[in-house]
């Protein structure tokens, strides 16, 4: 360092994400190591964290009962798999000792997420290298687990795929917010440059319908468990458990709470959701069995909470797709006719994609035999959502667009030039 130079002050930055890139970067409690060691331990960091969120309740539950006889004899480490295993379900692989267990708890996945979001960007550097190694370290601490549980191999590859994703989205959300990072609108410009602009602003607009979508059914969710409270509270009071089992409970009972907001909004839209086989709960009437003892099913709508003006609850997807609509008068720059019609018809097709998506992840089975189908059916969930979002579209948005009316106009007067019988005396 030359005389009179200003050494570098700890906490510095340029916003680089090249590793060869020039630069300097916050000091970390590993200096001088390389930059992916940081991603590497953020990851295997987010992995343990959201592991160890399972496996502890379930050693507490296994120590508070190990005097009972129905636990007599029985390995510690059951307890520690049987935590591992409600883990590994969370990333879409069927519970190791009970396979016909595959409704995964979306909750523990959106803790996972949130896992590697506070590990990424408490201990990660904004590099590509220490991005790929803290995906690599997530995905490696799976398939340790998925060997340590006895999980076949077919299995552990959903598991691989979905600890990519969860930790991708997580460690990729968390490295963005470190402030050597640079913004996400600067990483997507590439991507946006090489999409058309109505394309891409339907895009946009998708993602605003299937959110505000999921906002209305995150209130009706609630306003279930509201109507349904004495339900719940004696299905707790039956099930006579201690302190530790409560609070087991209440982990699982929140683990599935993103879940069950998958099926309001399954409701919400028309074709509704199982609850076991031969069951269904739609706005036109519900067909229920026995449910099992869960107090979450509690707060399901009773089967009298149907028919009537509430068949028209799904024209809130319409709603929805209204403000997609105003999302895309606000942004899209039209110049050609067909500008709206395929911003809009992208629009739709993206929030049906996405609830489809989000219901193929709520549904799923809990046991053998009738347990087998609970959830909603992705494909009419998604093409539910498509139509109404298509509807406003096509209410609001096109009749709206001065370039699509006067080109309208255009092909209709020609059009009655060709079909007036001008040869037919008057």
């Amino acid at each position: 360092m030359s005389p009179g130079t200003r050494p570098p002050q700890r906490g510095s930055t340029n916003r680089v994400l090249d590793d060869r890139a020039p630069g300097r970067f916050f000091a970390s409690d590993l200096d001088g190591a390389p930059r992916w060691v940081g991603g590497l331990l953020a990851g295997l960091q987010a992995a343990l964290l959201s592991l160890l969120v399972v496996v502890v309740p379930a050693i507490a539950a296994f120590v508070a009962t190990s005097s009972a006889p129905a636990t007599d004899g029985v390995p510690w480490t059951s307890a520690l798999q049987a935590g591992a295993g409600i883990w590994l379900l969370a990333h879409g692989v069927p519970f190791p000792t009970a396979p016909s267990v595959t409704l995964a708890p979306l909750g523990l996945t959106a803790l996972a997420v949130f896992s590697g979001w506070a590990s990424g960007r408490r201990s990660g550097y904004a590099t590509w290298q220490s991005y790929a190694a803290g995906i690599a370290a997530y995905t490696g601490v799976l398939l340790l687990v998925g060997l340590f549980c006895g999980v076949p191999l077919l299995h552990l590859g959903i598991g691989v795929f979905a600890a990519v994703t969860v930790s991708g989205l997580g460690l990729g959300a968390g490295l963005l917010r470190r402030a050597e990072a640079p913004r996400l609108a600067t990483l997507l410009l590439p991507v946006r440059r090489r999409l058309p602009e109505p394309v891409a602003q339907g895009i946009g607009a998708g993602a605003v319908a299937l959110f505000a979508l999921l906002g209305a059914s995150a209130v009706l969710t609630v306003a279930w468990i509201l109507a349904g409270r004495t339900t719940i509270a004696e299905v707790v009071s039956g099930l006579g458990l201690d302190a530790v089992g409560g609070v087991v409970l209440a982990v699982g009972e929140l683990a599935y709470l993103p879940t069950l907001v998958i099926w309001a909004m399954s409701w919400l839209t028309g074709p509704g959701f199982a609850v076991g086989v031969d069951t269904s709960f739609t706005v036109g009437g519900a067909t229920t069995g026995a449910l099992p003892a869960v107090p979450i099913l509690g707060a399901l709508p009773a089967p009298d909470i149907a028919g009537g003006v509430l068949r028209y609850i799904p024209v809130v997807t319409v709603l929805t797709g209204l403000l997609a609509v105003l999302w895309l008068r606000r942004r899209l720059a039209s110049t050609r006719a067909w500008d709206p019609v395929i911003a809009g018809a992208v629009s739709a097709v993206v929030a049906g994609l996405g609830a489809g998506a989000l219901s193929a992840l709520a549904s799923g089975g809990i046991g053998p035999g009738r347990m087998t189908e609970f959830g909603p059916a992705p494909a009419l969930v998604g093409l539910a959502v498509a139509a109404g979002t298509a509807l406003a579209m096509v209410l609001v948005l096109w009749p709206a667009d001065p370039h699509l009316r006067s080109a309208v106009g255009r092909a209709a007067r020609g059009l009655w030039r060709r079909i007036r019988p001008d040869h037919l005396p008057t």
